[in-house]
């Protein structure tokens, strides 16, 4: 299947956030696109904030070699988040906000992907770990699962 102009997609996206001992799940059911650029994977939607009514553009790229990149956010707002994960590495990254930008770091112990092309689908796994000027934020779990 030909998904260089993009393919309509419907995403299920469950996050486990864990600080101070806590843990909060977030789930979210959207429609998205998925779009084959070269060797990378990009999966784009619009998340909802429930509280708010706010949407964001989130845009998912899977790298051939199996790095993630996470942008939430436009690019011309005041505030984005930008992540990349790689197996087993930490990365310094930034988040802007209205205050500033924020470095921030990722380090991921585990991605797991699988994809199938007939029918398109496909599952991605991230566990990591947030840090800000050197301090643990929290730990984290992200689960993306999308079909045609």
């Amino acid at each position: 299947m030909d998904l260089s102009s993009g393919i309509p997609i419907q995403i299920h996206l469950e996050t486990y956030v864990t600080q101070e001992g806590e843990t909060e799940q977030h789930l979210f059911d959207e429609p998205g696109t998925l779009v084959q650029m070269g060797d990378n994977l990009y999966i784009r939607y619009q998340e909802t904030d429930e509280e708010s009514g706010t949407t964001y553009p989130v845009t998912l790229k899977v790298q051939g070699d199996g790095d993630i990149q996470l942008s939430r956010g436009a690019s011309d707002s005041d505030t984005q988040l930008k992540l990349h994960f790689v197996n087993e590495r930490r990365i310094i990254t930034r988040y802007r906000t209205p205050y500033g930008v924020i470095p921030v770091e990722t380090a991921t112990p585990r991605i797991d992907m699988e994809f199938t092309d007939d029918p398109v689908s496909g599952e991605i796994y991230v566990e990591y770990q947030l840090f800000a000027n050197e301090q643990h934020l929290g730990d984290y779990r992200m689960r993306l699962l999308f079909n045609a």
